[in-house]
């Protein structure tokens, strides 16, 4: 279906295809003795983080503060973890309010953080859980080696205001028992020292069905799984039948018959490859590609087009979680029936 009431570009969301993905991800982390924690940075809507929960997440994972604010808005999500180094006065000021109105929990991976978070903290009612972010071959953020932990781990804990809670990292894809052995390795030297390490967060929506291969991980974070996307397809870990968001766009011109201009460009389906060819993938013409995106326009090229100005076009984009962020609002779909636009509630949140 191309929704001719539906004005283009827009982003369609398949409820039944996004529920049906939160409920087959909470069963396989519900088998494993794993709690799962979605970060909304891929969906940002409340009304989703809330059937995640209620589909048995402990809590959602957010990137900002700011996100995390929209996120609680409106009230029903009680358990947060924000996955980012939080610096400044006036987001540490932000940080403490919101930790009055939730179960707040963050993460650090140097001294500096952990002072910033503890002069914020110190006095409070309720000590602030500070996870200390590894490097365990992700190569982001996060302490290189288990030693370097452990150290922060122990400075964490000592300062006002703050109390030691675990582990966290975003683990490379396929290096599993590495991930393993570094986390274990870690927890090791924690525990020697007399700390507990009550929480070992990972996640990786590439990796979501290897989960069990970390077996020291008590939560798994993950955030595409929700609608997935044309990278998770490469990757091999859903189909293009489990895609619940895809763009909708109108053909706008034909200059000749190997080309076709649509109207989402750049600032829809973003310039993200992740290593692939062309910017997304046409339902149902696999002989087009999306080579190449200004700002308003895309590119479509095949051997013969066969497109005409007015077609409507679905594309799953190779990445669901850049997407979101451009839009004000998403239609929400079941299969054929429309049930209407929704705001993106933390849309733009990135501070």
């Amino acid at each position: 279906m191309t929704f001719p009431s539906i004005d283009t570009p827009a982003v369609l969301i398949d409820l039944n295809i996004a529920e049906a993905n939160i409920d087959r991800y909470q069963a396989y982390c519900t088998d494993q003795k794993l709690h799962l924690r979605p970060h909304i940075k891929t969906h940002k809507l409340p009304m989703l983080a809330k059937r995640q929960l209620e589909a048995g997440a402990v809590g959602i994972c957010c990137q900002k503060v700011s996100e995390a604010e929209a996120m609680i808005a409106d009230g029903g999500i009680e358990d947060v973890l924000i996955t980012y180094n939080i610096l400044g006065a006036d987001k540490l000021a932000r940080l403490r309010e919101l930790s009055e109105k939730v179960r707040l929990s963050v993460i650090a991976d140097s001294k500096a953080t952990v002072d910033g978070l503890s002069d914020t903290f110190a006095g409070a009612s309720t000590p602030l859980t500070v996870l200390v972010e590894c490097d365990t071959g992700g190569a982001r953020c996060g302490v290189m080696t288990s030693e370097q932990a452990a150290d922060l781990a122990a400075y964490t804990d000592a300062q006002p205001g703050l109390t030691f809670g675990g582990l966290m990292t975003h683990p490379p894809t396929g290096q599993e028992a590495a991930v393993q052995n570094w986390l274990s390795s870690a927890t090791d030297l924690i525990s020697a020292s007399g700390l507990m390490v009550p929480v070992v967060s990972i996640g990786s929506s590439p990796g979501m069905w290897l989960a069990h291969d970390v077996p020291i991980a008590t939560e798994y974070r993950i955030g595409t799984y929700i609608y997935n996307d044309r990278s998770l397809v490469a990757h091999g870990v859903c189909t293009e039948d489990d895609c619940a968001l895809t763009v909708l766009a109108t053909v706008v011109s034909v200059p000749d018959g190997s080309r076709a201009i649509i109207d989402a460009g750049s600032k829809v389906l973003t310039s993200d490859l992740l290593g692939l060819q062309g910017h997304g993938k046409v339902i149902g013409r696999p002989d087009i590609t999306i080579s190449g995106l200004a700002e308003e326009h895309g590119i479509l090229t095949a051997e013969t087009i066969n497109l005409t100005v007015g077609d409507r076009l679905r594309i799953i984009p190779n990445h669901a979680c850049v997407v979101t962020n451009m839009m004000d609002e998403v239609q929400l779909i079941r299969e054929e029936t429309q049930l209407g636009p929704h705001p993106v509630a933390a849309r733009g949140k990135v501070w």
